[in-house]
């Protein structure tokens, strides 16, 4: 089976650990090329090769080709009309043509199964899944609002295919605009130097998010944010001159390429100054993330050359090698009470284990609530056998395939649990539609060994119709006693009713309560420090608000940080650090990026995330807890996390004294979606899946 030798030579010849800025080039990984422009991923798998093949997981989604094959676009002669092309980097390292008799073709971006190459005035399409792939004419320069002089780079958004493309005008400050293209092929202007004042030598595009434009003018050397909306546009960097490449890397670090000078560099956050990642390109053209999403893919025009860039930032370098641990089921043995395979009419009825927890009272019990209403218990011993129903509520727990976001979601131990007898649990009722409730519980005074289901006692209700999703579901003790609770923005897509950022409603938050007095007719009290207490039309319950679709939130048990892992939308999942009265910016952020109508750049009453991964790595997050266990030495101090959609998993450490993420280490998986993360009494850490054998419970093991 071949090998995607490519990618050998990108690790062998860029180490990732080195900051490159002060090194030489590493040696180019293709040579020989005649002008290249434009380097970008596109459809098609070969045998033995990166990832998933055709019909995979990739940027264009489910049923679209994965994007591991690498193209480049070539000039050729400049101004020599019909020796252009675009070039396929085979296994070997090797350029052929994969399309021929093109012009002078510049910027290249990959859409589902289709390569768009912008040449001189026109934009070509190609379907890079055919045995003969060919150019056909996706805009002729008829079809533009001003006939384009030199059309540059081509950005498409992930979404809806629609395509922009800019042209740098004559080049000297003139006639340069953007165009927005249509999947149909219409053709309108997005901006222009009469939309834009200032606005010299358009070149460089990406999206940022499905909503803004980024755009780098190669003559003033500024980066700009487009609104696509209303075609407004703000300045975002400065000192750029030549800026003609713009790739964001899975995590949310732009790179920018300067033609002019030779240089790479980075932007690691909304709103940083460039940094400089490596010099001494001759002519540094339009780049791309590679395959791996560990290195930065630059053309060097003059050169004739490819060479990968660590997509790193300088002096402060993020440690992805692989942490040595994998994934083993924990308690193999384990039967659990009441509970079998198969439903009495013959349906198949898979445990759904959605909560580990413990009882905190030196017990090392293992506690595990599944989805459909039932708590069990059992010895925290690998060769457990079975467990004891704790409790059980499948009666009034709501739970269908359909609407899986409902059901049993949330589960708590009273930090005084072995003196009160108290738990709460967070759950879908049956009678009531698109409804949540918190409860507490207390111990049976018959069976002091499980809790009664009569002693319900309902402390706050979600009434959040008409959508079922975005229920959030975790309930935890934080190290102030108090009880933290986080409900999604209400489902839907967008936040219809803009609830993430309305303080008068509860979803979109997280809620601090006090479950040990009662006050103003409620079964709960509000603690004195709530941040919102006394704010005009806010809750005075809300402790943190601005999120989406939260799974989950954990405390720190050595620092009493809160953490929160937010499910994403459109493009962007997101690892925050949550704090007092904080505002952590949807939906008018995603991620690191601005969201829909009413995004913006980076603000001051917006908390950004710490970390950041988007959909070309995974779906949708699901988050778990610091490490603060004994067994794994490697592990202290990492917070792990993993994609429910993809089902990889890492561990990811932060540095509160540097302000940054310092490592997001992979961890083998076991290619089954992670559910839930749960913590044992002694700090050892779990995930869940769903499980028609009952084997649900994973362990780290070395």
């Amino acid at each position: 089976m071949k090998r995607f030798i490519i990618l050998a030579l990108i690790l062998t010849l860029a180490p990732v650990s080195v900051a490159v800025a002060q090194q030489p080039l590493p040696k180019p990984m293709v040579t020989g090329l005649v002008n290249p422009e434009s380097v970008c991923l596109g459809p098609g798998s070969r045998p033995g090769g990166p990832g998933p093949g055709p019909g995979g997981f990739g940027p264009g989604g489910f049923g679209t080709p994965a994007y591991n094959r690498l193209y480049v676009t070539t000039i050729g002669e400049f101004d020599k009309d019909g020796d252009g092309a675009v070039m396929l980097i085979q296994d070997d390292g090797k350029a052929v043509p994969f399309v021929t008799g093109l012009d002078d073709p510049k910027g290249m971006a990959a859409y589902q199964r289709w390569l768009f190459v912008a040449d001189k005035t026109k934009v070509y399409r190609i379907d890079a899944t055919q045995k003969e792939p060919k150019a056909e004419l996706f805009a002729p320069a008829n079809a533009f609002p001003v006939p384009p002089l030199f059309l540059n780079d081509i950005a498409i958004d992930p979404e809806s295919g629609t395509v922009f493309v800019s042209d740098s005008g004559d080049r000297n400050g003139g006639g340069g605009a953007v165009y927005r293209i249509t999947p149909n092929g219409l053709v309108s202007t997005v901006v222009d130097a009469k939309r834009l004042p200032g606005l010299h030598t358009p070149n460089g595009l990406a999206m940022d998010g499905a909503s803004h434009l980024i755009l780098a003018d190669f003559g003033s050397g500024f980066l700009y944010r487009i609104k696509l909306g209303d075609n407004s546009s703000e300045k975002i960097a400065e000192g750029l001159d030549g800026a003609d490449g713009v790739t964001w890397d899975n995590n949310g670090r732009l790179f920018v390429s300067s033609w002019k000078n030779g240089k790479l560099f980075v932007i690691a956050r909304p709103g940083d100054k460039p940094k400089l990642v490596a010099e001494g390109f001759q002519s540094a053209a339009d780049t791309c993330l590679d395959p791996t999403g560990r290195f930065i893919l630059v053309p060097d025009m003059k050169a004739g050359t490819i060479t990968a860039i660590p997509a790193q930032v300088p002096g402060a370098e993020i440690d992805d090698s692989p942490m040595p641990l994998k994934t083993e089921v924990a308690f193999p043995s384990l039967k659990w009470a009441d509970w079998s395979p198969e439903s009495p009419n013959g349906r198949v009825t898979p445990l759904r284990p959605l909560v580990l927890t413990h009882a905190g009272d030196g017990s090392n019990r293992v506690f595990v609530g599944t989805q459909h209403g039932v708590v069990h218990v059992f010895p925290n011993d690998q060769k457990a056998t079975e467990t004891k129903v704790f409790l059980d509520i499948q009666d009034r727990v709501q739970y269908d395939d359909r609407t899986n976001e409902e059901g049993f979601l949330g589960l708590a131990f009273h930090p005084k649990f072995k003196t009160t007898g108290e738990v709460f649990v967070y759950y879908t009722p049956k009678k009531e539609k698109m409804t949540n409730v918190v409860s507490r519980f207390r111990l049976s005074k018959d069976d002091p060994t499980k809790l009664d289901p009569a002693s319900e006692e309902q402390l706050i209700r979600y009434t959040k119709r008409p959508f079922w999703n975005h229920d959030g579901g975790t309930i935890c003790f934080g190290p102030d006693g108090f009880l933290y609770v986080v409900h999604g923005d209400g489902g839907a897509g967008n936040d219809p009713f803009d609830n993430a950022q309305n303080l008068g409603v509860l979803f979109g938050k997280i809620l601090r309560i006090d479950v040990d007095r009662k006050e103003d007719g409620k079964n709960y009290a509000i603690p004195k420090d709530n941040p919102f207490i006394g704010t005009k039309g806010a809750l005075p319950e809300i402790w943190a608000y601005g999120l989406r679709n939260p799974w989950r939130i954990s405390f720190d048990r050595k620092t009493g940080q809160l953490w929160c892992a937010d499910v994403g939308q459109n493009l962007f999942e997101e690892i925050d650090l949550i704090v007092k009265g904080g505002n952590y910016g949807w939906n008018r952020r995603e991620g690191l990026h601005p969201f829909g109508g009413k995004g913006t750049g980076p603000q001051k009453e917006f908390i950004e995330p710490i970390w950041e991964y988007n959909h070309d790595v995974g779906k949708s997050i699901t988050g778990g807890t610091v490490y603060r266990g004994k067994l794994l030495p490697e592990l202290e101090g990492y917070y792990l996390h993993a994609d429910y959609v993809t089902s990889k998993i890492w561990a990811l450490k932060y540095d509160p004294k540097l302000g940054r993420v310092v490592a997001n280490r992979p961890i083998k998986d076991p290619s089954k979606p992670v559910m839930s993360f749960g913590e044992d009494e002694e700090g050892e850490l779990y995930f869940m899946t769903m499980a028609p054998n009952g084997r649900g419970i994973y362990r780290f093991v070395k």
